[in-house]
């Protein structure tokens, strides 16, 4: 009795050390997800795009809007300061960053916002029927809050980020209110990990 058990907990352990180690994450591990694949849509440059042209490098995606009083700033800020975390493997980060307000939010006003954070993060803005399409795909909320004037609307809508590894596939959720440096390390992970 006891040689078996010896005989399994040695054969357990030589299939133990066979297996590839799975990576610890601070965020949610989405890998195999069959949703959130993607899009083309116009930068704020005007230029089409899709997350196929950020290959080589870690993208994140948040959706919100430039008139969002905290929610969005936060989240793009945090970014800011992720890609100055990651040092000299920052610019291995992307950020990218899909309005859910198309009707008020021009490619000159997402490229001036995206410049308030980082030069080098992207802003795109999808037709209305464009956004109902990748708000499906992507699992996520918004919807038009009315305020006093017919302008002064507000946006409700989810707060987390898609993360992308270097070959373009989802591999994490982060939740708003993370902070920085739990993203920064899951990203350095991400960046360590052999496709």
């Amino acid at each position: 009795m006891t040689r078996r058990f010896l005989w399994a907990a040695l054969v357990l352990l030589a299939l133990g050390a066979c297996s590839p180690e799975v990576p610890k994450f601070n965020s949610i591990d989405i890998t195999g997800a069959d949703y959130a694949k993607g899009f083309t849509l116009t930068d704020h440059n005007g230029q089409s795009r899709s997350l196929s042209d950020f290959k080589d490098k870690v993208v994140v995606v948040f959706f919100g809007y430039t008139q969002c009083p905290d929610v969005c700033p936060t989240s793009m800020t945090e970014l800011a300061e992720i890609k100055r975390l990651l040092a000299s493997d920052g610019d291995k980060l992307q950020g990218v960053f899909v309005t859910v307000d198309p009707a008020r939010d021009t490619t000159e006003l997402l490229k001036a916002y995206m410049t308030n954070f980082d030069p080098s993060f992207m802003a795109f803005t999808p037709t209305t029927e464009q956004l109902a399409v990748v708000a499906k795909d992507y699992k996520i909320y918004y919807k038009r809050v009315e305020g006093k004037t017919p302008t002064s609307y507000s946006m409700d809508h989810s707060a987390g980020s898609y993360v992308y590894d270097t070959r373009g596939q989802l591999r994490l959720y982060s939740r708003y209110g993370m902070g920085a440096k739990p993203l920064a390390q899951d990203i350095q992970t991400l960046l360590q990990t052999k496709p």
